[in-house]
């Protein structure tokens, strides 16, 4: 019988990658499947600038959000794009009860994320932690939008980093490192440490058509 002919793959470009899971029928009452949020991510160098086209969402990780927090501050031309889970706590304290806290924030946080995101907007959201199911909740709802979504991830001194997030970080870091960060549905991804950190002069939200200052 003649030989069966080789199979060929088909390269799909990011325009065509809609971020839905596929069209295959499901089994009869069997559970949905999650959507996929894969891209074609890439690794991106640091410079003295980071652009973002409007409407995106940036997503900074570290494992100490003290020096998150001060890279946000120094760096981020618009301020109101900042978000963080921790602003929304402190806005909350006394307001409800402590076992209602988490679900309060998190629910006004992503309120926030997706407001400015559906008027256009960009966002800045300073990441709670390192773990991995946030980071899909928050591309999960960038996602929803169609918005494009971008990671950092700003390194820290050793002693700045707790034991247990030893091994979320170093996960983290494996999977930016070899350009996986796209299955996870970021389109690019950076990661900042050491003196690349003071380099970074300005974070803006900018088409490359405004690209003149």
């Amino acid at each position: 019988m003649p030989p069966t002919p080789p199979t060929r793959s088909v390269k799909i470009g990011e325009d065509e990658r809609t971020g839905w899971s596929s069209d295959r029928p499901r089994r009869s009452g069997g559970p949905e499947r999650p959507a996929d949020m894969s891209v074609r991510g890439r690794v991106l160098r640091p410079s003295d600038r980071l652009r973002y086209s409007p409407g995106s969402l940036v997503y900074v990780v570290s494992a100490s959000k003290a020096d998150r927090d001060r890279l946000v501050e120094r760096v981020v031309e618009d301020k109101p794009a900042v978000l963080s889970a921790d602003r929304v706590r402190k806005l909350l304290a006394g307001r409800v009860t402590e076992g209602e806290l988490e679900e309060r924030a998190r629910q006004l946080l992503d309120a926030a994320v997706l407001k400015r995101l559906q008027t256009g907007h960009g966002v800045v959201l300073a990441a709670d932690g390192l773990d991995g199911a946030e980071r899909d909740r928050v591309v999960r709802l960038a996602a929803g939008l169609r918005r494009p979504r971008h990671l950092i991830l700003l390194e820290t001194a050793r002693d700045q980093v707790a034991q247990d997030d030893l091994p979320a970080l170093n996960d983290l870091r494996r999977i930016l490192d070899s350009g996986g960060m796209g299955a996870e549905g970021f389109h690019t991804a950076l990661r900042l440490g050491g003196g690349a950190v003071g380099e970074v002069k300005r974070l803006v939200f900018r088409s490359e058509q405004r690209d003149d200052d």
